[in-house]
């Protein structure tokens, strides 16, 4: 019988990416045992009634006791008091990663309780779904997708391969880079997308001249895709835009001067502006099908009308 490559998975926090991250790791045959923290008694039943965990507790520093892998799949927002809580309970060796959307906040809040002779790596894996909760996890979700690390100078590099390889395990491509390079990236790729699409959904709902029975049965495929991603979670995002303030701010600067230079155009009649950006725009959208990061079919993946709904995967 082949060894795993973790004696003990403790994940902390058991939603749609921590659960996931269980079926994956089970999947694959990379964990001996997995512990989770849960904070409400009802996901800790979840949790007992799905077998997602060997071991579920209440508290975080119950669960990392013993794990040569801990990850912290809660909102960024929780993980310095987190951190704090489970600083001494972290075993020699072993790697503690996250599964934050933001990077230079988590080493900030992070990095400061762990201790010698631990290895801290952060970390993103790129997918996720509308949904949230320990049900809404699923094996699949990581394959075929991005996980950034971003490892702090001085990281071991042997404990940086072994986290790369568990995550290479779960499906994941990963890429490597420095955490100021992650949060902008992402504040382009995901963070402003969301903010728009959340600010979107919030402008239509305020319109007094259309109602909300309109809005629902009228939504065209552009506005129903708006609120697939303005249904993700709240807690989450909010955490998102409060620990990446400045690369969200400096993306959204430009992209609300090349707003005003499309209102300009549109104003103004400028047919040849329009279809330029709109050409290049298409280019794109052209690229991630061709990285496989989407499908090119027109219904962007969903199935036909009456069917199970697909569980998409986002960024």
């Amino acid at each position: 019988m082949t060894k795993p490559m973790f004696e003990k998975i403790a994940l902390i926090g058991i939603g749609l990416i921590g659960s996931s991250i269980a079926h994956a790791a089970r999947r694959a045959g990379l964990a001996g045992r997995i512990t989770a923290a849960a904070r409400t008694a009802a996901t800790r039943e979840t949790v007992r009634r799905l077998g997602l965990a060997d071991e579920v507790y209440e508290h975080a520093a119950d669960a990392v006791r013993g794990a040569d892998l801990a990850i912290l799949c809660t909102p960024v927002g929780s993980f310095g008091a987190l951190a704090a809580e489970i600083a001494a309970h972290l075993a020699p060796g072993a790697i503690l990663t996250d599964a934050g959307s933001v990077k230079t906040a988590v080493v900030r809040d992070v990095a400061q309780h762990v201790p010698e002779g631990v290895h801290f790596i952060p970390g993103h894996p790129i997918a996720g779904t509308e949904f949230s909760g320990p049900e809404s996890g699923f094996a699949e979700l990581f394959d075929g997708r991005w996980t950034i690390l971003t490892p702090l100078p001085g990281a071991d590099d042997s404990a940086v391969a072994k986290l790369k390889a568990f995550w290479e395990a779960c499906g994941a491509q990963v890429e490597i880079m420095t955490p100021e390079h992650h949060d902008l990236v992402l504040a382009v790729t995901s963070h402003v997308p969301h903010l728009i699409a959340y600010n979107i959904v919030g402008t239509v709902n305020d319109l007094e001249r259309v109602t909300e029975k309109e809005v629902i049965k009228f939504s065209a495929s552009g506005f129903r895709d708006f609120t697939r991603i303005a249904a993700s979670d709240p807690t989450m995002w909010r955490d998102i835009f409060l620990n990446n303030k400045e690369a969200v701010l400096e993306i959204l600067g430009r992209f609300t001067e090349d707003l005003a230079s499309l209102q300009k155009a549109i104003r103004w009649g400028d047919g040849d502006r329009l279809f330029d950006l709109f050409t290049r725009t298409r280019a794109i959208r052209r690229g991630i099908v061709d990285a496989h990061q989407d499908t090119e079919a027109p219904d962007f993946g969903r199935k036909a009308a009456g069917a199970k709904p697909e569980r998409k995967k986002t960024a």
